[in-house]
C-alpha cells in the first residue's frame, strides 16, 4: 500500500528527534531525509506548530515537544501489564525496601512503563517514558535475553567501565541471564548504582516485560544480589502466574 510521503516524513523527523541527545539543526534534519532545507523547515515547523516538536530560541535547533508526552502517558496508562502489575511494584517495594521498576522492549531499547519509589531518602528512580540501553541495564538485559525478536544492539556505547562492549561477551552474558532467571546490572549504567531484574512472561510464554528493582549499591551489595535476586524472581513469576490466569 503506497504511502503519504509527507507524513513519513514528519513521523522520521520525531524519530530523529528522539534518537538524538541534544536539539537538532534543519540542515541535519534535511541531510537526513535527503530533501531541501525548506522542504525541512516547513515539515518541522508544521510539526512545531502542533506541539510534536519545539524549537529552542537562541540556537533555532529542534527537539521534541510536550504533545509527545501527553501521548506517551495516555499511552502507558492504557497498557494492561502496566495495570495488572501495579500491586506487584509495591510488593517488590515492601519487600526490599528499593524503587521498583518495570519496562517493555519499544524501538530496541528498554520504556520504563511504570515505577514504584522506595520509602528511602536516598533512592535511584527513573522517570515513566524513560527509553534505556539493553546492554548495560538490569531490565534491558532481561528484555534482550528473553525476547522471541530478533534484536541485538549495533552499538555497545559505554557509560562506565563495567559497561560490557563487546558483542560476544554481551552473547555470553545474555546467556547466563537466561540460565539463571534473572539479570545484574553492576554499575554498568549509573555509577554508584546497581539492579536486578527478570523477565515478565504471558500466557503465551512470551516475554512481554521486565520488572526490577534499584537501588544505591552501597545497600544492593554484590553479597545481597542473590538474596535481592530470589524476591525479584518471586515476583516476577506470580506477575507471569497472573497474567495468564486473565487469561485462561
Amino acid at each position: 500500500m503506497a504511502e503519504i510521503q509527507s507524513l513519513a516524513r514528519g513521523l522520521k523527523i520525531m524519530e530523529l528527534l528522539a534518537a538524538s541527545t541534544d536539539a537538532v539543526s534543519v540542515t541535519e534534519l534535511a541531510d537526513e531525509l535527503g530533501i531541501d532545507k525548506s522542504s525541512a523547515s516547513r515539515l518541522v515547523q508544521t510539526l512545531a506548530n502542533h506541539g510534536y516538536a519545539e524549537q529552542d530560541a537562541q540556537s533555532r535547533r529542534y527537539r521534541l515537544g510536550p504533545q509527545i508526552v501527553r501521548l506517551s502517558r495516555s499511552l502507558l496508562t492504557r497498557m494492561p501489564l502496566r495495570n495488572e502489575a501495579d500491586p506487584f511494584l509495591h510488593n517488590l517495594v515492601n519487600r526490599t525496601g528499593e524503587c521498583a521498576h518495570l519496562a517493555i522492549l519499544a524501538q530496541n531499547q528498554a520504556l520504563y512503563i511504570d515505577q514504584v519509589e522506595s520509602p528511602a531518602s536516598l533512592r535511584v528512580t527513573t522517570g515513566v517514558g524513560t527509553l534505556a540501553p539493553l546492554h548495560c541495564t538490569a531490565l534491558g538485559k532481561s528484555l534482550l535475553a528473553f525476547s522471541t525478536e530478533a534484536v541485538f544492539p549495533s552499538e555497545l556505547q559505554a557509560f562506565t567501565p563495567r559497561t560490557i562492549t563487546d558483542a560476544e561477551t554481551l552473547r555470553r552474558h545474555l546467556e547466563q541471564v537466561r540460565q539463571q532467571g534473572y539479570a545484574v546490572d553492576d554499575e554498568e549504567y549509573d555509577f554508584g548504582v546497581r539492579c536486578v531484574a527478570a523477565p515478565v512472561f504471558d500466557y503465551r510464554g512470551k516475554a512481554v516485560g521486565a520488572i526490577g528493582i534499584s537501588g544505591p549499591a552501597g545497600r544492593m551489595t554484590l553479597e545481597r544480589v542473590a538474596e535481592f535476586a530470589t524476591v525479584v524472581r518471586e515476583v516476577s513469576r506470580n506477575l507471569s502466574d497472573r497474567l495468564s490466569f486473565n487469561r485462561a
